[in-house]
């Protein structure tokens, strides 16, 4: 039974305020309770964000070498701990083992170098005519972090604002809580300085709506769902502060009739399953020429049919289940209303795989004859479930996929760059990926539309933590 039980404020692990409860952890894999959470009250953030605010001054201070030797002492301890931050992430998210290892441990260190690179080469300093200006600390940063990806989002929340001067309180979930723990000991490991870093565990509308509201909070960044990122807008209002928010997608995935359509479906399906759908930018909408689409639906029910689900400890296993009971129920629910909807069912459907009797597994679908008004067409599923949608024309294909609330990512199939080049630029999403091309993190990343709004990566994610100050004369 793993215990977390402690909040890691001011450069120790104090007990929570009093008034604070526990919650369980449940491994989705097996439906059992692996342990206990504590789940902070609005003490335990007053606690946080006045030692983050009292830390503020030195800190921000600080010189960008300073700022450098210590992200590197934390990249330093991050490598050496990367083995218990996968097994952490395996157990708690049911992320198959070698995902666990080579992408959802391994991307947070990546994240850190990125930071790392970006602010070697940030400018703080400009001059304009006879005035100059300056990039100076927003001030205290409530880092808000989802369960999906959680190295990846802590890593890329709390290394830029430390390069930008802030001093951070990270509320991680508490579904994903042993993988962020272990994140807290290496920021002690690495020596952060007492207030810099804090974290407090809890609920999104105890913890999270205390953070959004707190007068001595400078600034919020969350990625989670559109709703977590507008109640998290709405509590931050009255206090004017800054919002950045990493949301929800329903991305679409264009293959052109040009493309080599074997690797565009086959590509497209496995990004989709990758992490048991779990992934904001999964490209969950396929849209196909009409003279290919029996062909393309065959092709991506093979890849379906041919997901290895199962025991995340397994090596073998290349899907997982589904990070939680919530989650799952959501999925199935869904799944349900594309069947009821008249969806053609081409694999997969509800309930789970044949052979798991317990686990939050879902079976890996694909939908047919799906239209864009279709609700399995229009919401944020986050599970493995891919729809695939018919277009006669590239600008019905544009209307298609630009007709969503969400704008986070979008992707293209095609076998002339000029061609794809040309599509992207009408369409309406943050990130465009043309046949396949992996995430680059030196680039900004972040959504239209109710997908959120800032960036994150690179000189632009640290640019989100600082206020532009104009000296003239």
């Amino acid at each position: 039974m793993k215990l977390v039980d402690k909040f890691y404020i001011n450069g120790q692990w104090v007990q929570p305020a009093p008034g604070a409860t526990q919650a369980d952890l449940i491994d989705p894999a097996t439906e059992s309770v692996a342990g206990k959470i504590a789940m902070g009250t609005g003490a335990d953030v007053d606690h946080a964000v006045a030692a983050a605010r009292a830390a503020f001054p030195t800190w921000s201070a600080s010189t960008r070498e300073d700022r450098i030797a210590l992200l590197e002492r934390i990249m330093a301890a991050y490598q050496a701990r990367l083995g218990d931050l996968a097994q952490a992430v395996r157990q708690e998210i049911g992320a198959p083992i070698s995902v666990a290892t080579n992408l959802q441990a391994a991307i947070g260190l990546a994240q850190l170098q990125a930071t790392v690179q970006a602010l070697r080469e940030f400018e703080f300093e400009s001059q304009r005519g006879k005035s100059y200006l300056l990039r100076e600390a927003i001030g205290v940063a409530a880092l808000i972090t989802p369960w999906n990806w959680p190295l990846n989002q802590i890593a890329a929340k709390v290394a830029p604002a430390l390069a930008a001067g802030c001093t951070v309180v990270l509320k991680p979930s508490e579904i994903a809580p042993l993988d962020a723990q272990i994140f807290a000991e290496i920021m002690d490991a690495a020596g952060t300085p007492p207030g810099v870093f804090n974290m407090v565990f809890g609920e999104g509308r105890v913890v999270g709506t205390a953070l959004s509201a707190h007068r001595d909070v400078d600034m919020v960044s969350i990625t989670g769902s559109t709703r977590a990122g507008v109640e998290v807008a709405v509590s931050a209002a009255p206090t004017v502060k800054r919002v950045t928010q990493e949301l929800g997608g329903k991305s679409p995935l264009v293959i052109l009739d040009d493309a080599d359509l074997q690797a565009a479906v086959t590509s497209g399906v496995a990004q989709v399953m990758l992490n048991s759908g779990q992934t904001c930018i999964a490209p969950t909408r396929m849209l196909v020429p009409r003279a290919q689409y029996e062909q393309a639906v065959q092709i991506a029910a093979a890849v379906a049919n041919a997901v290895t689900v199962g025991d995340p400890t397994d090596a073998q296993t290349k899907m997982g289940p589904i990070s939680n009971r919530a989650q799952y129920e959501k999925v199935q629910r869904l799944i349900g209303i594309g069947i009821e909807e008249g969806a053609r069912v081409a694999a997969g459907g509800p309930g789970r795989p044949d052979g798991l009797a317990q686990g939050f597994y879902a079976r890996p679908t694909v939908f047919a004859d799906v239209r864009n008004d279709m609700a399995i067409a229009r919401e944020e599923i986050f599970g493995p479930v891919v729809c695939i949608l018919p277009y006669d024309t590239e600008d019905d294909a544009v209307a298609i996929a630009n007709d969503t609330e969400f704008g986070l990512a979008a992707y293209i199939a095609s076998s002339s760059p000029e061609r794809a080049r040309k599509l992207a630029a009408r369409l309406r999403a943050g990130s465009v990926r043309i046949n396949g091309a992996s995430m680059d993190i030196s680039v900004p990343f972040g959504g239209y539309k109710a997908s959120g709004n800032g960036r994150e990566f690179g000189p632009e994610g640290i640019a989100e933590y600082l206020e532009t100050k104009t000296v003239t004369g």
